[in-house]
């Protein structure tokens, strides 16, 4: 059980590594379908909608069916209809077939993010301690191999779509091999009185559903489109932010984002520990108060210096926050577990859209740097309602009781 259950989360660290190099590769390789279909910035940025609407609806469609399947059936499956659909939007030859290439890639990427997550919430439970933040931090290794594929790849002259095939064709072959290493079911009644101890003083995460659970996702969810927000509007205008404020070049620049993203990476690297000893809700609530520090340095530092610590404490502060409110989502109910991760995950996406524009909006009205007092807000109300990831009895960490999730 014990060797099974090891390859269980090496195969889910491998979905997560797989789902991020297929969205990297299409992320790396934008510019070239712009200028492929010619389109403007403008046009472009209502295509990505689609790219999030089809996430959405792939989501809310593969959750229910991770609960009914099981992750063994729908966990692969998304992620060989991930592969097969990445060359699409290379392949369009017009802003109407991109469209319908970024839906359709969307869809499956969506399925398959919500798929693994579920799946790695019963990984989590078994294992009765976390991991949920290991895996996290797999998908943006991910991202960064992808980006080194493509760098090779177009230093060598080959086309962006034979590398996009054959990242796909090499994901397929990948998710397919992994197959049998995944648990073939949630692992609710086979819970041991062990894991049962460390997974609920730890995750805070009940083996049966309680009154008022779907209102407590609904607030995890709540919760997540704040602290996705929050990372999309870095994602975005981090690199503006030193170009167009503090008079950085668009090299020097470039580094903003890199710090971000490389501090949240290695935040997640961290984050299993220090949930392990201090439980999800200091993580979360600790994590959203240092990224509101962060982001207020970003906003009211006049200095170079300001800006890179202030985006390295938000990166490093949101870190957790995304694995904390997926695990408790897929802990509240085992037996929902894929569907309740897609609620939060759902929403928490919709965040990741929502917060560029929501940043463009406001420079209308104020500067860009004082756009950011905005998430600084969100992220003290983050910390604040980190209260929801304590269930009942009342717990402390680390031999005292505690209560908390991924």
């Amino acid at each position: 059980m014990e060797r099974s259950l090891r390859g269980a989360r090496v195969a889910t660290y491998v979905y997560f590594v797989l789902c991020g190099t297929l969205m990297g590769a299409w992320v790396v390789h934008i510019p070239a379908a712009e200028e492929r279909v010619g389109i403007s910035h403008a046009t472009l940025g209502g295509l990505l909608v689609l790219l999030g609407l089809g996430a959405f609806v792939g989501m809310q469609v593969a959750g229910p069916l991770t609960d009914r399947l099981g992750a063994r059936v729908v966990v692969p499956t998304t992620a060989v209809l991930c592969g097969a659909s990445l060359v699409l939007p290379g392949l369009a030859p017009d802003p109407w077939t991109l469209a319908g290439a970024l839906l359709v890639f969307g869809a499956c990427n969506g399925g398959l993010d919500v798929s693994m997550n579920a799946h790695a919430v019963h990984v989590e439970k078994a294992y009765g301690r976390p991991v949920m933040s290991g895996f996290h931090a797999t998908f943006s290794v991910g991202g960064v191999l992808a980006a080194l594929v493509a760098a090779g790849a177009t230093s060598a002259g080959v086309s962006p779509v034979a590398t996009m095939a054959a990242i796909g064709g090499g994901s397929i072959v990948i998710a397919l091999a992994s197959v049998r290493a995944l648990m073939p079911a949630a692992p609710v009644a086979e819970e041991t009185d062990a894991t049962r101890t460390a997974g609920d003083v730890k995750h805070a995460s009940p083996a049966v559903a309680r009154p008022g659970m779907a209102g407590r996702v609904w607030l995890l969810a709540v919760l997540a489109l704040m602290v996705m927000l929050c990372e999309g509007a870095a994602n975005d205008w981090s690199a503006l932010h030193l170009r167009d404020v503090l008079g950085a070049s668009t090299s020097t620049a470039a580094f903003a984002y890199g710090t971000f993203a490389a501090a949240m990476t290695a935040g997640r690297l961290l984050a299993d520990r220090l949930v392990a000893r201090f439980g999800s809700m200091a993580v979360l609530r600790h994590g959203a108060t240092t990224a509101a520090v962060g982001i207020t340095l970003v906003a009211l530092g006049p200095w170079m210096w300001t800006a890179f610590t202030g985006w390295a404490l938000f990166g490093l502060g949101l870190a957790g926050g995304v694995p904390q409110l997926l695990s408790a989502a897929g802990h509240a109910d085992p037996a929902a577990a894929g569907a309740n991760v897609s609620r939060v995950a759902g929403l928490g996406y919709v965040g990741m859209l929502a917060g560029p524009a929501v940043i463009g909006w406001l420079t209308h009205l104020v500067d860009l740097n004082h756009t950011f007092i905005l998430l600084t807000l969100l992220c003290l109300t983050t910390a604040v309602g980190a209260r929801v990831l304590r269930t009942e009895p009342d717990r402390t960490p680390h031999g005292e009781t505690a209560g908390v999730g991924h």
